[in-house]
Protein backbone atom coordinates (compact mmCIF):
# COMPACT_ATOMS: atom_id res chain seq x y z
CA UNK A 1 0.00 0.00 0.00
CA UNK A 2 2.89 2.60 0.85
CA UNK A 3 4.41 2.25 -2.84
CA UNK A 4 1.10 2.57 -4.34
CA UNK A 5 0.57 6.03 -2.26
CA UNK A 6 4.28 6.89 -2.70
CA UNK A 7 4.05 6.64 -6.52
CA UNK A 8 0.94 8.61 -6.27
CA UNK A 9 3.07 11.88 -4.67
CA UNK A 10 5.65 11.23 -6.77
CA UNK A 11 3.31 11.56 -10.23
CA UNK A 12 1.39 14.25 -8.60
CA UNK A 13 4.78 16.15 -8.00
CA UNK A 14 6.38 15.42 -11.41
CA UNK A 15 2.65 17.02 -12.70
CA UNK A 16 2.99 19.80 -10.89
CA UNK A 17 6.85 20.31 -11.53
CA UNK A 18 6.32 20.30 -15.11
CA UNK A 19 6.49 23.39 -17.59
CA UNK A 20 3.81 23.74 -19.76
CA UNK A 21 4.80 23.78 -23.36
CA UNK A 22 4.06 26.84 -25.11
CA UNK A 23 4.23 27.79 -29.17
CA UNK A 24 1.63 27.92 -31.55
CA UNK A 25 -1.37 25.64 -32.34
CA UNK A 26 -4.20 25.58 -35.37
CA UNK A 27 -7.78 24.54 -35.60
CA UNK A 28 -8.56 22.87 -38.53
CA UNK A 29 -12.34 22.62 -39.62
CA UNK A 30 -12.50 19.88 -42.60
CA UNK A 31 -15.72 20.47 -44.04
CA UNK A 32 -14.98 24.50 -44.64
CA UNK A 33 -10.94 24.50 -45.00
CA UNK A 34 -10.98 26.77 -42.49
CA UNK A 35 -7.61 26.91 -40.55
CA UNK A 36 -6.81 29.00 -37.86
CA UNK A 37 -3.54 29.67 -35.67
CA UNK A 38 -2.84 30.96 -32.83
CA UNK A 39 -0.44 31.13 -29.29
CA UNK A 40 -0.62 29.88 -26.36
CA UNK A 41 1.39 30.06 -23.28
CA UNK A 42 -0.01 26.77 -22.67
CA UNK A 43 -0.63 23.90 -25.38
CA UNK A 44 -1.21 21.33 -23.09
CA UNK A 45 -4.48 22.85 -22.01
CA UNK A 46 -5.48 24.63 -24.98
CA UNK A 47 -7.30 22.12 -27.39
CA UNK A 48 -9.69 22.02 -23.94
CA UNK A 49 -9.89 25.50 -23.72
CA UNK A 50 -10.76 26.03 -27.24
CA UNK A 51 -13.34 23.26 -27.35
CA UNK A 52 -15.11 24.53 -24.57
CA UNK A 53 -15.59 27.98 -25.72
CA UNK A 54 -17.00 26.71 -28.74
CA UNK A 55 -19.30 24.57 -27.46
CA UNK A 56 -20.55 27.39 -25.37
CA UNK A 57 -21.03 29.98 -28.26
CA UNK A 58 -18.62 31.88 -26.79
CA UNK A 59 -15.38 32.00 -28.94
CA UNK A 60 -13.78 34.82 -30.12
CA UNK A 61 -13.50 33.98 -33.57
CA UNK A 62 -16.78 34.75 -35.38
CA UNK A 63 -15.84 32.37 -38.14
CA UNK A 64 -14.30 29.58 -36.42
CA UNK A 65 -17.52 29.97 -34.11
CA UNK A 66 -19.67 30.06 -37.41
CA UNK A 67 -18.14 27.16 -38.50
CA UNK A 68 -18.29 25.06 -35.63
CA UNK A 69 -22.34 25.78 -35.36
CA UNK A 70 -23.00 24.26 -38.61
CA UNK A 71 -20.66 21.49 -38.91
CA UNK A 72 -19.68 20.56 -35.44
CA UNK A 73 -17.03 18.67 -32.97
CA UNK A 74 -16.49 15.82 -35.67
CA UNK A 75 -15.19 18.42 -38.60
CA UNK A 76 -12.52 20.01 -36.40
CA UNK A 77 -8.94 19.15 -35.54
CA UNK A 78 -6.40 20.96 -33.66
CA UNK A 79 -2.43 20.08 -34.03
CA UNK A 80 0.14 21.82 -32.67
CA UNK A 81 2.40 23.75 -35.36
CA UNK A 82 5.20 24.90 -33.48
CA UNK A 83 6.94 25.28 -29.88
CA UNK A 84 9.30 27.98 -28.07
CA UNK A 85 11.90 26.25 -25.83
CA UNK A 86 12.49 26.16 -22.51
CA UNK A 87 15.11 28.30 -22.58
CA UNK A 88 13.24 31.59 -22.71
CA UNK A 89 11.89 32.86 -19.04
CA UNK A 90 11.16 36.34 -18.91
CA UNK A 91 7.27 37.10 -19.57
CA UNK A 92 7.95 40.03 -21.79
CA UNK A 93 10.01 38.02 -24.44
CA UNK A 94 8.22 35.02 -24.25
CA UNK A 95 5.19 37.20 -25.15
CA UNK A 96 6.99 38.81 -28.37
CA UNK A 97 8.41 35.13 -29.08
CA UNK A 98 5.24 33.94 -29.26
CA UNK A 99 3.48 36.79 -31.32
CA UNK A 100 6.47 36.66 -33.67
CA UNK A 101 5.52 32.83 -34.17
CA UNK A 102 2.07 33.29 -34.57
CA UNK A 103 2.31 36.06 -37.47
CA UNK A 104 4.75 33.53 -38.97
CA UNK A 105 2.44 30.23 -39.19
CA UNK A 106 -0.49 32.70 -40.27
CA UNK A 107 1.08 33.87 -43.29
CA UNK A 108 2.32 30.14 -44.05
CA UNK A 109 -1.16 29.29 -43.51
CA UNK A 110 -2.31 32.29 -45.96
CA UNK A 111 0.06 31.22 -48.43
CA UNK A 112 -0.75 27.91 -48.48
Amino acid sequence: MTNDASRKRDLVRAYKERKPQRGVYAVTCAATGGRWAASTANLDKQQNMTWFTLKMGSHTNRDMQAAWNAHGEASFSYEILDELGDDVTDPVIIRAELKAMEELWREKLADG
